[in-house]
């Protein structure tokens, strides 16, 4: 389910007060693809392993800006901008960035910022990123909307890393591609494009390049051990690669115009990646007649890939077919049974039928989902449609409490949770969640 995510507005204090973000701003900044994270946690694992890590505690957030970035916030949170997806030339080039980001977290390089920063909540994060984030990228009047301070954060290099600390960031991450029996033909590849870039004006400089400055000692020290490593040979898992060109191709579709996608994905190219980008452009005109035959053709072709079936779900839900397209989310739940956003895409689709007996289908496969991403607050609004439909009108209320919290809105938090401590008498487990986040609620400052 290729979504920007529902707005999270929240805010913090950290030297400077901040402000909540427009919740448009929010909204249009990031999105949740199963697919595209699952690649993106593919290439990762192994070097959050080789890093000491462990890959549930990273989060990998993926933020809708097409300049090339990539960086690490407030603690074990791995931010990339689809810009670098995009703009990357091969799956080598993306995992280095990876294992460099992966060398700023083992290496404690964010001490600078306060315990209390490191512990925030996502929805806390990412009201703070808009933010200072636009102050970075040179528009500090278009982050003091979101944040109040972002060209004083910015100025103290709260996002950007030392000279030293880049290179040890390098350092560690050649350790991990060598341990993982990966090529560091890709990092240096990538330093050089940005060693190029350097030359550029401030204004058209990668955001990279300011957070993580390039220097020709940093380039020769990879050449260094590309000259020297047993791996350097080594070509790029053929499964990594296929995913990049998916990846691509599905970021292409589903970000740039129609148009513009089939014109680069031209109808004589039968590759997987080139008929899943026409698929998507078709579906977004839409042009269902030449959609779904694609989508369908890869289905027959690769009868075991859920997102295949995802996108035809999602095509079918969204063109008013909600009945037929349970079928295909179904088959992806089945296929990847531990994707959260694949158990929305089919709740959804079941709740759209007004059945009953499929409200209780729902209903199971969002408190799976919860379970995985308990702070998702789309998900939680949806459990608490569906529990409406059902009738628990307290566990309805508990639910929409979930998703204020997540959402960083504490008076709606605690109203909620109000409501549904009243209805719950019977239910001491919920009536006590619905206790903590009251107290929870309280506690939260915006």
């Amino acid at each position: 389910m290729f979504k920007r995510i529902k707005p999270l507005a929240a805010c913090l204090s950290l030297s400077v007060m901040l402000a909540a973000p427009p919740a448009d701003a929010v909204a249009a900044r990031f999105i949740r693809d199963a697919e595209i994270e699952n690649t993106i946690r593919a290439y990762s694992a192994p070097l959050f392993a080789a890093a000491g890590l462990n890959s549930k505690d990273v989060k990998i957030l993926i933020v809708r800006d097409d300049t090339l970035n990539a960086f690490v916030f407030g603690g074990m949170n791995l931010f990339i901008h689809t810009g670098l997806l995009l703009q990357s030339e091969h799956a080598g080039q993306l995992i280095a960035v990876i294992a460099h980001e992966t060398g700023h977290i083992a290496g404690g390089h964010l001490s600078r910022l306060s315990n209390r920063m490191r512990s925030a909540s996502t929805a806390q994060i990412i009201a703070m990123i808009l933010g200072a984030a636009a102050g970075i990228a040179g528009s500090p009047e278009a982050g003091s909307a979101i944040l109040l301070g972002s060209g004083e954060l910015a100025r103290q290099g709260v996002f950007g890393f030392s000279r030293a600390q880049e290179s040890a960031a390098d350092q560690a991450a050649l350790r991990y591609l060598e341990r993982t029996g990966q090529s560091a033909r890709g990092m240096a590849e990538f330093l050089v494009i940005m060693d190029k870039q350097e030359q550029l004006t401030v204004g058209r400089q990668p955001v990279y390049l300011r957070t993580h400055p390039i220097t020709r000692n940093r380039i020769d020290h990879v050449l260094n051990q590309i000259a020297t490593s047993r791996f350097s040979d080594t070509p790029v898992r053929r499964e990594f690669a296929e995913m990049h060109r998916r990846m691509t191709a599905k970021l292409w579709g589903f970000l740039r115009p129609p148009a513009k996608t089939l014109n680069r994905y031209k109808e004589g190219d039968n590759s997987v990646e080139a008929r899943y980008a026409r698929a998507i452009a078709h579906y977004r005109v839409p042009d269902l007649a030449n959609a779904l035959p694609l989508v369908d053709g890869l289905i027959a072709e690769n009868p075991e890939d859920p997102y295949f079936q995802e996108l035809k779900g999602q095509i079918l839900f969204e063109n008013g077919r909600g009945a037929e397209a349970i079928g295909p989310y179904d088959k992806a739940v089945r296929l990847l049974p531990a994707s959260a956003l694949l158990r929305i895409g089919l709740a959804r689709a079941l709740l759209e039928q007004a059945d009953p007996s499929l409200t209780k289908r729902a209903l199971a496969h969002l408190k799976q989902a919860v379970r995985l991403e308990n702070e998702n607050p789309f998900a939680w609004s949806q459990l608490a449609i569906a529990y409406g439909r059902d009738r628990q009108f307290g566990m309805s209320a508990l639910a929409l409490a979930e998703a204020a919290l997540a959402r960083g809105n504490k008076k709606e938090a605690r109203y909620q949770a109000k409501r549904a401590a009243k209805r719950l008498k019977r239910d001491q487990a919920a009536l006590l969640r619905a206790k903590d986040i009251g107290r929870a609620a309280r506690k939260k400052k915006n």
